[in-house]
């Protein structure tokens, strides 16, 4: 499945390039408004991720050329911007969805997807399960063996990346993008110190509970399902 990427930042489109390439996607990525509204006209792309303030063409003027082609990409714009005003412009010019800068790789994968499956008329899942665990997407709200877990944001975050990818491998990197953003420092121990916290409040509530989050060392984490 391809996905299109239109950002003219280097550090953030390769962010967004390696992010969504580990997870599944082919990638193309433009570095102007111009290049992004041609590839976009040929695809064909699932979806596309598309900066406002760009060189050329800014990514609402490309977005509003698509529309009136009739062109049905789904479109997550992405903006520095935070205000109601700003947002309001991106999706009266035709964007379907609108995520503010700092972001973290967690959200901009959920918002793909959701964007997606709304494109081919599946409904959106509001629930994860992965073995004994379950995450309410809608209330942030996880539970073991029907028991409420109490989680911070970033642990949920944490949490609901492990059980994405339940039984396979999540490198460090891979949660330090995920939860923290494009903008971290690789040699930081945080990865650590938010596992450990993660295992101890699942142990609280479930004797054994956190020895479901397993270290692969040289490698990262990996949550059993079973």
């Amino acid at each position: 499945m391809k996905l299109l990427i239109v950002e003219d930042d280097t550090k953030i489109a390769s962010f967004l390039v390696k992010g969504l390439t580990q997870a599944g996607f082919i990638v193309d990525r433009a570095s102007d408004g111009d290049q992004g509204l041609d590839m976009a006209r040929h695809g064909p792309y699932a979806a596309a991720i598309v900066d406002i303030m760009l060189p050329g063409m800014d990514g609402l003027a490309l977005i509003g050329a698509l529309r009136r082609e009739s062109v049905r990409l789904p479109v997550l714009i992405l903006s520095a911007q935070r205000s109601l005003d700003e947002r309001v412009r991106g999706l009266q010019a035709g964007g379907d969805d609108y995520l503010s800068k700092p972001f973290s790789f967690a959200e901009v994968l959920a918002r793909v997807r959701a964007l997606i499956r709304r494109s081919e008329g599946s409904p959106d899942p509001t629930r994860l399960s992965a073995g004994r665990l379950t995450l309410n997407l809608l209330s942030r709200e996880a539970s073991l063996d029907g028991k409420t877990i109490p989680l911070q944001t970033r642990e949920f975050s944490a949490l609901q990346l492990l059980m994405r990818n339940a039984g396979s491998p999540v490198s460090k990197v891979m949660i330090l993008e995920s939860v923290w953003g494009f903008d971290f420092d690789p040699q930081t121990n945080v990865v650590d110190v938010l596992v450990h916290r993660l295992r101890r409040r699942l142990e609280k509530e479930v004797r054994g509970g956190g020895d479901m989050i397993r270290t692969l060392r040289g490698v990262g984490y990996v949550l059993d399902a079973d």
